[in-house]
């Protein structure tokens, strides 16, 4: 490694080359070439003698190296604008980025983040991913912040539980198990379900959930994500298990189902990332805005098949 030259020019390509992960979308805002890209690359990945990115079938990923690069390429980009800004005299308008999905934005997120942006505007930039996609941002240093439901926390990564909920029926108010106050899943015996596609998580625990009480129940239509799991719902295509933070819409109800476990939302960063101020405080801003009846409860089973 003596005599190594690892410039910030090259980390400042490797990291917007490791937010598309694709070299055309990354060179245009790069403002190069292809090739003037792809020579960075190589030379970066040769300087330090890791390769830092694989094909895995038609698309490029980080390799766990490329992972590590990415952080410090973005931290070291942060950390160099935060003293120009001191420099120049000006404060700081770096936003924080915070990766999540539907469920989380919508029913645990939405109000701290108008609130932010109220206060000022571009201090928070809202991410949409998947769970894996938010891993990724989290460990690369692309997003702060992740808020997500884990089936298990990440060794490398801080997870803290902020919210738990039961999951719950949803159903157009008329229906016969609506006049219920809760229920057990063998009671959706002879229920069509709207659900996940195979392979999804939910779809998976749900199955082997409902199985295991011996409940007799058919798919009425798989849909990905919850607006059209709740868009199918509100047209009586059939009825839906969702996390108990979710509004029903006119005209539909929830109960939860108590045999179930309680759906539990982690806010994930990386171990240190807490000693940045802005980001203590949009965590205590979040954990402010959760319902005290929503509070996680050691005696909940954390994992869920929920996407956040």
């Amino acid at each position: 490694m003596t005599g190594m030259r690892v410039t910030s020019d090259a980390l400042a390509a490797f990291a917007v080359f490791a937010d598309h992960l694709n070299m055309t979308r990354a060179a245009r805002q790069l403002h190069i070439s292809q090739p003037s890209l792809h020579s960075k690359l190589a030379t970066l990945s040769r300087e330090l003698g890791r390769p830092l990115y694989e094909r895995a079938g038609n698309q490029l990923q980080l390799t766990p190296d490329g992972q590590l690069v990415a952080r410090f390429a973005r931290e070291h980009q942060e950390r160099l604008q935060v003293f120009l800004d001191e420099l120049r005299g000006v404060p700081t308008n770096r936003p924080l980025v915070l990766a999540s999905a539907h469920t989380a934005y919508l029913y645990l997120l939405g109000g701290t983040i108008r609130r932010m942006l109220a206060e000022r505007p571009g201090s928070v930039r809202p991410l949409h991913t998947n769970r894996q996609q938010m891993h990724a941002a989290v460990r690369t240093g692309r997003a702060h912040l992740g808020v997500f439901t884990l089936h298990v926390p990440p060794a490398d990564l801080i997870a803290t539980p902020i919210a738990a909920y039961p999951q719950v029926l949803i159903m157009p108010h008329d229906h016969a198990l609506a006049h219920r106050p809760d229920l057990r899943l063998r009671d959706l015996t002879g229920t069509e379900l709207i659900v996940p596609p195979a392979t999804r998580p939910h779809r998976v625990n749900l199955e082997r959930a409902l199985q295991e009480a011996g409940a007799d129940w058919t798919v009425a239509v798989e849909a990905e994500g919850l607006p059209m799991t709740l868009d199918f719902a509100a047209l009586g295509v059939g009825l839906a298990i969702v996390a108990g933070c979710v509004q029903p819409a006119p005209g539909l109800v929830t109960r939860p189902v108590t045999d179930l476990p309680h759906v539990t939302f982690y806010a994930i960063h990386r171990p240190g990332a807490l000693t940045d101020p802005r980001l203590a405080d949009l965590l205590d801003r979040i954990r402010a805005d959760i319902p005290a009846t929503a509070k996680p409860d050691s005696r909940q089973s954390a994992p869920g098949g929920h996407s956040a």
